[in-house]
């Protein structure tokens, strides 16, 4: 029995992961979430074993038995840091800052809001329902505080299954990570009472400014000194990503039991900080690396999170007419609650940031889901002795129903809500140049088909049933409504994409410096803000680097602040050499594509006008930046000399890479010697 209880958790983990890929297998090509077939598999299981139908099955029964009673801190301390950073790792930076405003009116005040909107719900339940009479305001604000505040887990699990936009799905994501900080800090205000926690202020405001405050420092700091070690290993992707993991569990550890300040903000901070301060720096190699390992292990967490919910509300909620009926009221309440305060918060959301419309703030009311983050810290209520058993059992009851009703209801509804409302529709502008796309690779592979047929070493091949499998011709979508002006933005946000990917392949080759990646990333990102519209000539940022700002252009023009600064406007000129080399790239590969484009039928009718305006543009932007080159060179000629030189010997630098790597894959070296000689020319770099 004794090793049947020690092996019982690996049991769980096997048999949950196994659980979790035949659910995947089972649900491929349905509409039905993922997480919420995980979720559904819990509650039948802990059903079964909480009825005895389990009682035989030994470890399978242990197994579920240790599930059912977990303490609650091994939710928080085990899944919380891999699944928090993983989410703040991945958000784009940029569209992040630009939501930040609106996460954060939910994240605070639209979260004391709802908390204050809940109490007060919970005591006229208490008022009305003899059950519930020995509520206060205490517990009903601690309630509130616990249920106030969207999951996470849960959302960023349904937003990575649903066709959302990029813009949207930041903003619900932001808004759950921050929320879900906020939401912690004000539970233990109030359950510190009885869990015999101190407080440093005796001001409530004073104290949730320094938890928050506190645990974005503490991210922040660990970020960048993880990043510090991390360049020192030079690329050694095994170590990059042991040093994140060692970092992320030790951020929430520091924050929570020795500084006690927010670990979920801590954690959001420490991943933003990585993915805006280390990504750039780190070797492109590792960071497919950490993209890929990072994904697999939120993967696994999730899998895990979410069955182990489900058996832990199948055993331990007890269940009664009437609590079902105040469960059901209060789910509601909770959505209802959540709406008003999104409404209220409307209008100014709506001018800020990207703002958002109506049918953006109804999907936010809507994906309000709650899940293991709110039941853990119920189970925390659970277990506390110094509150009332009645008051422990409902708080429980209820937090496990409305997070049993949001993955159910809200989570399997929200597609077609989505739908409904025309989130996830595409423009006739849209879909043509996406069309266009297509048919380019359907006339690659004809083109291919008809190559290949006529080779003799491939004589007697049916070439009818090989024609089966090439791409199914489509019929183009009717843009007899569309203007050319939408046709435009379209084709521009598609050349936008294909800079940004020059850039990082630019970046990933170690053919430009770190700088030059992040202006020429900054300055693309003002052109996706614009959907389009800006012109691919309006390149402000990176045309006033070449002119320069007033102290530049005076450091300049006189001779003893020239000899003074003499190193920093050698750096400052070689640096533009650098940007310059990589913006003539991103123009050039943009004429291509606006070549390859023109090549296939798709706008043959209405090409003219559209391709001469993008022509224009991309060619004014050559001449300008070769204008700026000429110059730089004409005037600095020892500078030029060092940047081109620069510049070459990262091209061989990479080059040799590229070769190790080629020889690694054909098995002519090792792994390791493959990895040894990266690091020494790494080392060179």
């Amino acid at each position: 029995m004794e090793n049947v209880a020690a092996i019982s958790p690996v049991a769980f983990v096997i048999v949950a992961l196994l659980a979790g890929a035949i659910i995947k297998f089972l649900l491929r090509g349905t509409k039905f979430p993922y997480t919420v077939g995980l979720f559904c598999f819990g509650l039948i299981v802990g059903a079964l074993n909480r009825c005895g139908l389990l009682d035989g099955a030994g470890l399978l029964h242990e197994s579920v038995q240790a599930v059912g009673n977990i303490n609650p801190d091994l939710i928080l301390y085990i899944f919380l840091p891999v699944l928090i950073f993983d989410a703040a790792y991945e958000l784009d930076i940029h569209t992040f800052r630009k939501t930040f405003a609106n996460a954060s009116l939910l994240a605070v005040p639209g979260v004391i809001c709802s908390m204050f909107l809940v109490g007060g719900l919970m005591m006229l339940i208490a008022l009305w329902v003899p059950e519930f009479s020995g509520w206060n305001w205490t517990f009903a604000l601690m309630f509130g505080a616990l249920i106030s505040a969207t999951d996470p887990v849960a959302v960023v699990a349904l937003l990575k299954e649903l066709n959302t936009s990029k813009r949207f799905s930041t903003l619900v994501d932001a808004e759950s990570l921050l929320n879900d900080g906020t939401g912690i800090v004000l539970f233990m205000l109030f359950f510190g009472t009885f869990a015999g926690s101190s407080s440093v202020f005796e001001s409530p405001v004073a104290e949730f400014a320094l938890v928050v405050a506190g645990g974005a420092c503490l991210g922040y700091v660990v970020a960048r000194l993880a990043i510090w070690f991390i360049t020192r290993v030079k690329g050694d992707a095994t170590v990059q990503n042991s040093i994140l993991i060692i970092s992320a569990y030790l951020t929430f550890l520091a924050a929570e039991e020795y500084l006690h300040v927010s670990g979920v903000i801590a954690l959001v901070a420490f991943g933003l900080a990585v993915t805006y301060h280390g990504k750039p720096v780190f070797s492109p190699r590792a960071n497919e690396f950490t993209e890929h390992f990072w994904e697999l292990a939120a993967y696994l967490a999730n899998t895990l999170v979410f069955i182990m919910v489900g058996i832990i509300i199948a055993s331990r909620v007890a269940i009664t007419p009437v609590s079902l009926l105040i469960t059901v009221g209060v789910y509601l309440g909770v959505n209802l609650i959540r709406t008003l305060v999104i409404f209220a918060f409307y209008p100014i959301m709506k001018r800020v940031g990207y703002g958002i419309d109506r049918r953006e703030a109804i999907i936010l009311s809507w994906g309000g889901l709650r899940g293991a983050l709110g039941l853990a810290l119920a189970l925390l209520v659970s277990y506390t002795l110094n509150i009332p058993q009645d008051i422990r059992d409902q708080i429980l009851l209820m937090t496990a129903g409305v997070v049993t009703l949001t993955l159910t209801v809200n989570a399997t509804t929200i597609r077609k809500l989505l739908e409904k409302l025309g989130l996830t529709a595409v423009s006739k502008a849209e879909s043509f140049v996406d069309y266009s796309v297509r048919s380019r690779v359907c006339e690659d592979s004809e083109a291919y088909l008809e190559k290949i047929s006529r080779r003799e070493s491939l004589n007697g091949v049916d070439w009818d049933a090989v024609r089966k499998f090439l791409p199914e011709a489509e019929q183009a979508p009717d843009i007899s409504g569309c203007t050319d002006e939408e046709l435009l933005r379209n084709i521009r946000m598609r050349l936008y994409a294909t800079e940004v990917q020059v850039i990082r392949q630019l970046h990933a080759e170690g053919n430009i410096t770190t700088q030059t990646f992040r202006l020429l990333t900054n300055s693309q990102e003002r052109h996706f803000d614009s959907n389009g519209a800006l012109p691919l000539n309006e390149r402000k940022l990176v045309f006033m680097r070449f002119e320069g700002g007033a102290m530049m252009k005076y450091i300049i023009a006189h001779e003893w602040t020239r000899k003074l600064f003499k190193k920093r406007i050698s750096t400052r000129i070689i640096s533009l050499f650098d940007l310059g080399g990589a913006f003539l790239a991103m123009q050039r590969d943009s004429l291509e594509e606006i070549q390859d484009f023109r090549r296939y039928d798709a706008f043959r009718d209405r090409a003219d006008a559209i391709f001469k305006q993008l022509v224009g543009e991309i060619q004014e932007n050559i001449a300008n930046t070769e204008s700026y080159l000429h110059k730089f060179s004409d005037a600095y000629p020892e500078l030029h000399c060092k940047a081109m030189t620069d510049k070459a010997t990262r091209m061989l630098l990479s080059n040799e890479k590229k070769f190790v790597h080629l020889l690694a894959e054909d098995g002519i070296l090792t792994e390791k010697d493959a990895s040894r000689m990266e690091a020494s020319i790494n080392n060179l770099v």
